[in-house]
């Protein structure tokens, strides 16, 4: 891991770098590289890559968004564990769980989580299937999704798991603003109503534009909602 990098790149987000912070994240990548020689978990291989595309992109989030301390959030189809592991790295206060529905990522990240010295629940589960859960249906403050569908699509698989009052927060790349519109009826349909975009920037990197899309549940979503794995991505109600 490029450790000068990443503490630089934390120090212009205004984030902590402090030497436990550093050692997990360096625990982190080193877990990632293990797994990674017999699982398809990142084709990021390029360091400085990854710690710009992965760990900094994920922790933005942080500058941008007001999460309380102890606040509850979900990581919806977390992959290799982003954005959710690096927030956890710098936000240990928060009561975060991981949703995944590959049983080999889950296990990755329950092993990685533990070797860290961190507490994350790890849930193997469609996001579809989670968010008609009663333990988890409108659990969460915040659920997080990095890379995973469009907006409308997205709506139906974050938002079901937030609690009123609560956010769903998207990542996204410079045409996230193009899915705004469509999505609109999806995240009225089911309880949601969108923030303003907020531009995020990633040190370094003066050529990427990146966009957390907000989307703040002032309803509950109907009991229709979400529909059987697989169809909100067949059939999006935007």
């Amino acid at each position: 891991m490029n450790k000068d990098r990443l503490v630089q790149g934390l120090k212009q987000l205004n984030l902590p770098c402090d030497e436990q912070i550093m050692l997990r994240f360096e625990q982190f990548h080193e877990i990632l590289d293990e797994y990674n020689r017999h699982m398809d978990l990142t084709a990021v291989l390029d360091e400085d890559e990854r710690v710009d595309r992965h760990d900094l992109d994920s922790a933005a989030v942080l500058t941008a968004v007001t999460i309380p301390n102890g606040a509850s959030a979900i990581d919806v189809g977390t992959g290799a564990g982003f954005p959710g592991i690096p927030i956890l790295i710098l936000r240990p206060d928060l009561h975060l769980t991981l949703l995944d529905a590959q049983q080999k990522r889950c296990l990755f990240l329950k092993n990685a989580v533990s070797r860290m010295g961190l507490h994350a629940e790890i849930i193997h589960a469609r996001a579809e299937d989670a968010g008609r859960n009663p333990q988890l249906r409108e659990q969460f403050d915040f659920a997080f999704s990095r890379a995973v569908a469009s907006m409308g699509v997205l709506q139906e698989l974050m938002l079901p798991l937030v609690r009123i009052g609560g956010k769903a927060v998207a990542w996204k790349g410079p045409k996230g603003l193009e899915e705004l519109d469509s999505a609109k009826r999806a995240a009225f349909l089911l309880g949601g109503t969108f923030m303003e975009p907020v531009s995020v920037e990633i040190p370094e990197r003066p050529d990427w534009t990146h966009l957390l899309l907000v989307t703040e549940k002032v309803k509950g979503t109907p009991k229709a909602y979400p529909r059987k794995a697989g169809t909100p991505s067949k059939k999006p109600l935007a």
